[in-house]
């Protein structure tokens, strides 16, 4: 970095030895100082919104207060976000780096030549301009957090060693296979790792619904109903699927299909 701007960092973990380990890979760093270190997430919150720091790196699974959480609460707060870099033992949480817009994420345990990567990416980052609002990922990040914000336009998932990304508007139907799910999106569908409940948590509600213990259709997508015995009801899509409906979700779906334009 040819410049002599300080990069103001913030540290959030809450592991001892996981904040002495990020501190000593910035040690060799002269164009970052650390202006604090925070163990849990209610911390991260108030340094944030005091300090101000240009980058910080944020542990995402804490206890009471999770990396995302934090991101949550200061976006609400329409406090200037910093840039983020997801700091995790997970993969699954690792992938929502995507969706939170952050610039970057590091997998524990990672070695310092990932984190050369990560510090190059942030000067990058930080070079045209220190304010937050010229960032689009960040305007972005804060338009996303802020309460009613609308859902996400595309899901993302890891699969086979790939990071496959869905948009939401593509898929037709989602069924539940245990822990794991299956998108039908055209004439693709993809399996992953994901409950049926964690997937109609993402999805858009005046678009999605659920019409039985295991099944998520697009309303968009159905072409017709028809009845079948003992109240339940057939749910046949645009593209000819038949799709079970339970007696418990007729009543609401009916609804919803009347109330669409």
């Amino acid at each position: 970095m040819a410049s002599a701007v300080t990069i103001r960092t913030l540290i959030v973990d809450d592991e001892a030895p996981a904040r002495s380990r990020l501190r000593q890979l910035l040690r060799d760093e002269p164009d970052f100082t650390i202006v604090a270190e925070c163990a849990n997430g209610r911390q991260a919150v108030e340094t944030i919104q005091q300090e101000k720091p240009d980058l910080v790196f944020l542990d995402v699974q804490m206890p009471r207060l999770s990396g995302l959480d934090v991101c949550r609460t200061v976006a609400a707060a329409d406090a200037r976000m910093p840039l983020v870099v997801f700091v995790t033992a997970y993969d699954e949480y690792a992938l929502k780096a995507f969706e939170f817009h952050a610039i970057d994420y590091l997998l524990k345990p990672f070695d310092r030549q990932r984190f050369q990567k990560t510090l190059h990416h942030a000067r990058q980052q930080l070079q045209p301009s220190r304010h937050a609002s010229s960032d689009p990922r960040l305007l972005a990040l804060l338009e996303d957090l802020k309460p009613g914000a609308k859902k996400p336009n595309r899901l993302v998932y890891k699969h086979n060693g790939r990071v496959v990304l869905v948009r939401v508007e593509t898929i037709d139907w989602v069924e539940a296979d245990g822990n794991y799910i299956r998108l039908h999106a055209g004439q693709d569908s993809h399996y992953f790792r994901e409950t049926l409940a964690g997937l109609e948590s993402q999805l858009p509600g005046e678009k999605f619904m659920r019409i039985s213990r295991s099944i998520i259709v697009n309303l968009d997508c159905i072409k017709e109903l028809q009845p079948v015995f003992y109240g339940d009801y057939v749910v046949i899509l645009q593209n000819g699927s038949r799709l079970n409906m339970s007696r418990n979700y007729r009543d609401r779906l009916e609804a919803l299909l009347e109330s669409r334009p």
